[in-house]
């Protein structure tokens, strides 16, 4: 009779655990990344990525030394240290999260500081 009793006990454990898992699953099945359209919009051919950087040394000298700027802010968020830079013929674009309208105002005032750039495209975003 006991070892019935442990049979039963167990697969009813057994049971239930797989049970978990499968609501589990249908659960994380059905919610969709936070990110889903940020995604579509990376795809667009119009967006700057890293890879449209130039490779002249004058652009590559503009990106390097806002990014020391850049790091050098102790008042910047990691985001806001660690945005992407693309210099291209002395046009920089920067892109990435920050964590307030102010950081995003300072982060482009330093872009448009260095020696050699013409223009700046400020697409940075602010995320909570």
């Amino acid at each position: 009779m006991r070892i019935i009793t442990v049979f039963l006990l167990a697969g009813g454990l057994i049971l239930g655990c797989s049970k978990n898992q499968e609501e589990k699953q249908v659960s994380q099945a059905t919610v969709e990344p936070d990110n889903s359209g940020k995604n579509v919009r990376d795809r667009n051919d119009q967006t700057k990525t890293a890879g449209d950087q130039s490779e002249n040394e004058a652009d590559r000298t503009i990106s390097q030394n806002i990014r020391q700027a850049l790091t050098a802010d102790d008042s910047l968020s990691t985001n806001g240290k660690n945005v992407k830079i693309i210099t291209n013929d002395g046009t920089v674009t920067l892109r990435g999260p920050v964590k307030s309208d102010k950081e995003k105002s300072t982060i482009a005032a330093k872009a448009q500081q260095i020696a050699g750039v013409k223009n700046v495209d400020n697409q940075l975003e602010i995320t909570n």
